[in-house]
């Protein structure tokens, strides 16, 4: 892991780092000693580690909670080459869109597509940055909406490391039999009048979900709109089950 030089603003020390290939950022409280819980944020589709709502939503959890936060660039996104396969399957997506109508299947296919390389990578990362002294072995949170929600209930699914989620903004299309294996306390987040999500296949998402602590919660707007006090409430459903 290469750490580039961090910054630090408002109480929170940024610091982009190389994993291999894979970029990523990783925030702490500003001078912090210890050893921490750590959050691992996804982002959305077309985003990168550095969306607006990612940084902000870092922000509130290291400065408000004291986490240590870590956003990757998911596969073909941000800083990372796109490869041939990715713009062929982005091509289908893009076309469906145009078409109108349901386009489940190929978000279903595109996530798929990312999963088998994200799961591993995201593993990778996180063992890196839990040997830092300023995070540590301890308790692991994940947090990620529309694409980061696709790619995180595999993660989720797959990584016992995790003891608590918060998804949404996704539909169960293609996701049904993994999320029937996540267990960690899920908050999932559900936009009613979503314009990209059928009401129902979020719905039934959740439904799919294992946990036996899982919490709904559903707000007027459309797709991203979520509402900010959302980030406040996710920030107790962490301090909760992470400490």
């Amino acid at each position: 892991m290469r750490f580039a030089s961090r910054t630090s603003l408002n109480g929170v020390t940024e610091q982009p780092f190389t994993l291999g290939e894979i970029p990523g950022v990783l925030w702490t409280p500003e001078d912090a000693v210890g050893a921490r819980p750590l959050i691992l944020m996804g982002h959305g589709g077309g985003q990168h580690k550095k969306a607006p709502g990612i940084v902000a939503r870092a922000h509130h959890f290291v400065a408000e909670g004291g986490f240590a936060v870590v956003a990757v660039d998911a596969p073909n996104h941000g800083d990372r080459p796109k490869s041939e396969e990715f713009a062929r399957v982005l091509a289908e997506l893009r076309a469906g869109i145009l078409a109108g109508g349901d386009n489940s299947t190929q978000l279903a296919t595109m996530h798929t597509f990312l999963a088998g390389q994200t799961v591993p990578e995201w593993q990778a990362v996180v063992s890196a940055v839990q040997e830092l002294d300023v995070v540590g072995v301890g308790p692991m949170g994940y947090w990620g909406m529309s694409m980061g929600c696709g790619l995180g209930v595999p993660f989720v699914a797959a990584e016992p490391r995790v003891r608590a989620a918060v998804l949404g903004l996704h539909g169960v299309h293609g996701l049904a039999e993994t999320a029937a294996r996540v267990t960690a306390p899920v908050r999932f987040l559900l936009q009613w009048d979503d314009d990209k999500v059928p009401r129902a296949h979020g719905l039934a998402l959740f439904d799919a979900l294992a946990s036996a602590d899982k919490t709904l919660h559903a707000n007027p707007g459309e797709h991203g709109e979520i509402p900010e006090f959302e980030t406040g409430s996710s920030l107790r459903f962490f301090t909760r089950h992470l400490g």
